[in-house]
């Protein structure tokens, strides 16, 4: 059997989705990589192919069914991976085209029932598990970027500084008020003096705005230094207990952290929040699970955890908590007058 095609425009070639060497040696001045049922694929292939786009014009389409809620491809979808443009092909376009029968689809829901995982992932093209356990859905993080698109910016009040700890970590500022983040400004390998500049150098032209710092690790130095010249910053700390309830009134939180996803979680389930279609923010913040433990009270799952996961820090999202809900969750210093509340 052949597995190759030579043209004078080009050649084409299969390879084991189990070779990654085969992948990586790959190279030319344009290359198009085709993944075909692509949630099967290693994330050894997926890296090894990554390497062979490095140069030219070089493209990638990633195709398949969804299966469970794990490896790169579901990343992708899920947008936790930059660069991608995702499509999903409905339940009502495959019927419309001829690909699937209408009265399969009935016949289907009546076998498996249409909250059953089967059914979700044959039939309505969906992970079979999607976001199980997750903080936040992608469909209120996507309905938060609809409605930035459609309202003005917001008066700056507030900023919400995550401070990078060391290696591909960023810091993120998150501009904007309680409702609406107007941008995140990302800044690689900066120190705590460079941070602290950009910070009191938005403060000054906004002197009436809050800020509050991510104090754990190198997060105190930013601190430290607001406070030596004379701002007030309220300053994160995780790991504090919080008195905090969910808006049912029955469920409480391991700590601030928790809390303070729960608070933005809540908040964009009704709608009431305004968010930039970062791509990067939209993958950290569909990615955080959660977990209820003894006493009635929910856990977040914590960044080194989900570092651990994923492979990079949530940068971006943990900004924009502090920007958006932080400030509600604080108390009042009793000597500084300055809040602690954690995002780790």
């Amino acid at each position: 059997m052949k597995f190759s095609l030579a043209l004078d425009t080009g050649e084409a070639f299969a390879l084991a989705s189990t070779d990654a060497a085969a992948i990586e040696g790959a190279h030319a001045a344009h290359l198009l990589y085709l993944f075909d049922e692509a949630k099967a694929i290693p994330t050894p292939i997926w890296d090894a192919a990554e390497g062979a786009l490095s140069s030219g014009e070089c493209y990638a389409v990633s195709i398949s069914t969804p299966g469970e809620p794990i490896g790169r491809f579901y990343d992708i979808q899920r947008r936790r991976i930059p660069g991608w443009w995702i499509r999903h092909v409905t339940l009502e376009e495959a019927v419309g085209g001829g690909m699937i029968r209408a009265d399969w689809v009935e016949k289907m829901k009546g076998t498996w029932g249409e909250t059953n995982p089967i059914y979700k992932m044959r039939v309505l093209g969906e992970f079979s598990e999607s976001e199980k356990g997750g903080v936040i859905s992608l469909d209120w993080v996507e309905r938060a970027n609809n409605l930035w698109e459609d309202t003005k910016e917001a008066k700056l009040t507030r900023l919400g500084v995550d401070v990078a700890r060391y290696g591909e970590d960023l810091t993120a500022i998150a501009l904007g008020s309680s409702e609406r983040i107007n941008e995140i400004r990302y800044y690689g390998k900066a120190d705590t003096m460079e941070t602290t500049g950009r910070v009191s150098g938005i403060l000054n032209a906004h002197p009436e705005a809050d800020i509050i710092v991510d104090v754990i690790g190198v997060g105190a130095g930013v601190v430290d230094r607001l406070r030596e010249l004379g701002y007030e910053p309220y300053s994160f700390s995780a790991s504090e207990k919080t008195d905090q309830l969910d808006k049912s009134g029955e469920q409480g939180f391991a700590d601030k952290r928790s809390a303070s996803w729960w608070m933005l979680r809540e908040l964009l389930e009704e709608g009431k929040i305004a968010l930039p279609p970062d791509e990067r923010l939209i993958g950290e913040l569909v990615t955080p699970l959660w977990k209820s433990i003894s006493g009635g009270r929910i856990r977040v799952e914590s960044k080194d955890q989900i570092e651990k996961r994923i492979g990079r820090s949530t940068d971006a999202a943990d900004a924009v908590i502090m920007c958006l809900v932080g400030k509600e969750l604080c108390d009042t210093g009793a000597t500084l007058g300055v809040a602690r509340i954690g995002l780790r």
